[in-house]
């Protein structure tokens, strides 16, 4: 087995932040009325600034894969020649700008520059960043590459805008706008956001600067035993089992509005937190890894509303991490999906804090139906 470290990291965030009160301007309001929950999901989210692939006039401006291929080649943004010797490209994302070709093999096509090599799309939602990262890893790790390219990403504004929705708007206006319903269509529009990071991963230490050795990536998922959460693309039946977008008439993807995102709220703040953080006990026990030596904690969470809840269920679980190790920066960039835990990373990674010897915990919980990934690396 080889060595393997996270030599670079890189992202790309599309044109310019745009704040809480700007965001109505880009998305547009449902049947001409402005979001009643948008002040209260905010409120409780604490994101203050996010990206945007797109005008206010709707234009896009960057597809998924373009944003993708424009992190990955500031990786080498110092050597552009030395993405000819990447032999491996992994890419994970929730938005897709097709459902085929896979996505990444579209990033792969906007890199000509690039050697002709093996490309791997793995599916999902805030995981399937993550599960890149772990294929690109185990990859390297065996010997079967030597250097290779991971990616988390998301284009997720043109699912906000108002005329996704135009379709069952007076729907809702008939239930007298129910709070509930209201709430659960509209939740995810004010907390997402666009953009792409991505890392370089190498079986020997980048000759100048720091380093992250990746030392074990540990995934699990609760659907054999939990309803879906999230979905796009399908109606959810009454007794949790989901009809998808291929069972339905043209015109029914389009009354049902199946091109949107939606949440079920209740099953989220009832599980998200307590099922996978009770596991990283479990994960850390196998691993005897003692959670005091851990100097930084990045936590991929869509809200500041679940900080507390982690924290009280790690302390309940004897693997408390104090707050003053915590980090994010889902306040200045948004949440960026899959994307997000590469955004932090390279924030942190490129701040110039971080010292040799150094341990970091990546935590990344996936609500679609309940899937987590924890990784610990050390800065060298």
């Amino acid at each position: 087995m080889q060595e393997v470290y996270i030599t670079k990291i890189a992202k790309f965030l599309p044109n310019e932040l745009i704040s809480n009160d700007e965001m109505e301007q880009y998305l547009g309001l449902i049947n001409g009325k402005p979001s009643k929950s948008r002040r209260i999901v905010l409120r409780n989210n604490g994101i203050q600034g996010r990206y945007y692939a797109i005008t206010k006039e709707g234009k896009s401006t960057h597809t998924n894969a373009q944003m993708v291929s424009l992190a990955i080649r500031m990786l080498f943004a110092e050597h552009p020649e030395d993405i000819k010797s990447v032999e491996l490209l992994c890419c994970g994302t929730s938005t897709p700008d097709q459902l085929m070709p896979s996505h990444a093999v579209m990033v792969h096509g906007n890199l000509p520059e690039s050697s002709s090599i093996e490309v791997v799309s793995p599916s999902g939602v805030c995981c399937s960043g993550m599960h890149a990262f772990k294929y690109a890893y185990l990859s390297v790790l065996s010997g079967d590459k030597q250097k290779a390219v991971c990616t988390g990403s998301e284009r997720v504004s043109p699912l906000l805008k108002a005329d996704t929705f135009d379709a069952e708007a007076e729907k809702i206006e008939l239930l007298n706008n129910d709070p509930y319903i209201a709430f659960e269509k509209d939740f995810l529009r004010w907390m997402l956001s666009d953009g792409a990071g991505a890392f370089l991963l190498e079986n020997k230490k980048s000759e100048s600067g720091i380093s992250l050795k990746v030392e074990w990536v540990e995934a699990i998922s609760y659907a054999n035993v939990m309803e879906s959460c999230m979905y796009m693309g399908a109606d959810k039946n009454e007794d949790g089992t989901l009809k998808g977008y291929i069972d339905h008439s043209p015109a029914e993807i389009l009354d049902k509005s199946l091109l949107s995102i939606k949440q079920d709220v209740k099953l989220l703040s009832e599980n998200i937190v307590k099922l996978g953080f009770t596991k990283l006990k479990d994960i850390l026990a196998k691993r005897t890894f003692n959670v005091d030596d851990i100097t930084h904690f990045l936590p991929h969470i869509s809200s500041y509303f679940f900080e507390d809840k982690i924290a009280k269920i790690l302390d309940e679980n004897e693997i408390s991490i104090p707050k003053e190790k915590w980090f994010t920066n889902l306040r200045t960039k948004g949440n960026i999906g899959s994307g997000s835990i590469y955004i932090m990373c390279e924030e942190l990674f490129n701040s110039g804090k971080l010292v040799k010897g150094e341990k970091i915990l990546l935590a990344v919980p996936e609500s679609s139906r309940f899937s987590y990934v924890f990784c610990l690396l050390t800065v060298a």
